[in-house]
């Protein structure tokens, strides 16, 4: 039954992941077919096509190998400089100069006759903006409804003002520590436990401080540093005030990305947890975080692909943090969704948040302004607007359309790079897979 449900969960993974790759290709495909564009392909996955069906002028299909998708939007590529709409160059010198010549000629195999109007380089920039946007916008919108439930309808583990559970001592905790120091004889008792807390109190008040949240405690603790500290906590239905003093200790920042151990006051209590809904407003605060820490790892990611290709050839062991390939992410669903030790609930919310943060990644990285991916066609469109605009300003001659194609060396290096990337991460998922 383990089994079933792994192959269950993969599979289910998969097939959201497919579904995430069409709402991205139909994220471009239905403003430029609204913006007059002529759009004759949409498909999910590369290679031999395996279902494919004619609506309407678009065909729409599935390939073999789900690894991406695409739509085929004419005239991405506008014609070489000085030739008619309809006329490629079908000669050229150099490697780049005929990769760009027969990349031109690719983009216009699909042109029919009544399409020369229908071209993508001939619409406005902020119109090209809005459809290379298209694809990425929906991945991140598909973010945030899947957090958004997630946060609605399961909730979020948020610490209470009910201890969970005492110290026995002071100790200090290192950052990277997998597992809390045992205390030994010459540690100092901790304060809770001097002033006789017990788990199952709820603590109301610090100090006459009336208590609404554990964060607010924990601040009121860590600024107390090592003086009286009265505590006023419910036990079996009845109020009673504890007295004690705080201790200094060395505790990690709160709520910073650079974590480092300062001297705070400190108490010893862990505190209970619970599940507590929330509505938009926090999913889009939420988001701005995931958004930021996502681009964080895009910044990261280099040194990450070395840590990676390190673990690859036995140098050192996986960084639980590290990037993951489809493969590497479609495991870890199958093992949540397997795992009988976790509830139900937390099972469908490990699975979805997973789905929504690679949905948050793919959004995120194909913003990156460079060719191929999304961004680097937004890149071109603008600055294909900023140079018009300046010249129609000035009152200089139009320069006319902004050449994508010289940037295609850029295209195919980043290709290039991409590809070696995904040989990398898949390889690195099968034989030093990330431990979950």
């Amino acid at each position: 039954m383990t089994v079933l449900l792994y192959i269950f969960g993969v599979v289910i993974f998969v097939v959201g992941l497919a579904i995430s790759i069409g709402l991205h290709e139909f994220g471009h495909m239905i403003p430029a077919k609204k913006f007059g564009v002529r759009v004759p392909q949409w498909f999910i996955g590369f290679g031999p096509t395996l279902w494919s069906k004619q609506v309407g002028e678009s065909e729409y299909g599935v390939k073999a190998f789900p690894l991406g998708g695409y739509v085929k939007i004419l005239g991405m590529l506008p014609p070489s400089p000085g030739e008619d709409d309809d006329k490629i160059r079908k000669s050229n010198t150099g490697m780049f100069a005929q990769l760009i010549s027969d990349a031109r000629s690719a983009e216009y195999e699909l042109v029919q006759p009544g399409d020369e109007d229908r071209l993508f380089y001939q619409i406005p920039w902020w119109k090209k903006v809005i459809v290379m946007a298209g694809g990425p916008t929906v991945n991140i919108l598909i973010a945030f409804f899947l957090f958004g439930g997630i946060f609605a309808f399961h909730g979020v583990v948020e610490a209470n003002t009910t201890v969970h559970s005492v110290s026995d001592c002071v100790i200090a905790v290192p950052i990277d520590a997998t597992v809390s120091p045992k205390c030994t004889a010459t540690d100092p008792v901790s304060p809770a436990k001097k002033a006789g807390l017990l788990p199952g109190d709820t603590i109301t008040a610090f100090n006459g401080t009336t208590i609404t949240s554990y964060d607010q405690l924990q601040s009121l603790i860590r600024a107390n540093k090592a003086n009286a500290a009265s505590l006023t906590i419910l036990r079996d239905g009845k109020q009673q005030v504890l007295h004690t003093t705080t201790a200094v200790n060395s505790l990690p920042t709160l709520g910073t990305q650079d974590v480092k151990l300062i001297h705070a006051g400190f108490l010893g209590i862990t505190p209970a947890e619970h599940l507590v809904t929330h509505g938009p407003l926090y999913t889009v605060d939420q988001m701005g975080t995931y958004t930021w820490d996502t681009v964080t790892a895009l910044g990261h990611m280099p040194v990450k692909l070395y840590g990676v290709a390190r673990t690859v050839l036995g140098l050192q062991t996986r960084d639980p943090s590290s990037p993951m390939s489809v493969v590497g992410a479609s495991r870890v669903a199958g093992e949540v969704v397997s795992d009988r030790a976790v509830s139900v609930g937390d099972r469908i919310a490990f699975f979805v948040s997973l789905l929504a943060g690679v949905n948050l990644f793919v959004g995120m990285f194909n913003f990156v302004p460079l060719l191929p991916l999304d961004g680097g066609h937004i890149a071109g469109a603008l600055y294909d607007g900023l140079r018009r605009g300046l010249a129609k300003l000035f009152r200089r001659p139009d320069p006319g359309h902004f050449d994508v194609a010289k940037l295609l060396p850029v295209a195919y290096v980043m290709a290039g790079a991409l590809l070696l990337m995904t040989v990398l991460l898949v390889y690195a998922d099968i034989v030093a897979p990330v431990a979950s």
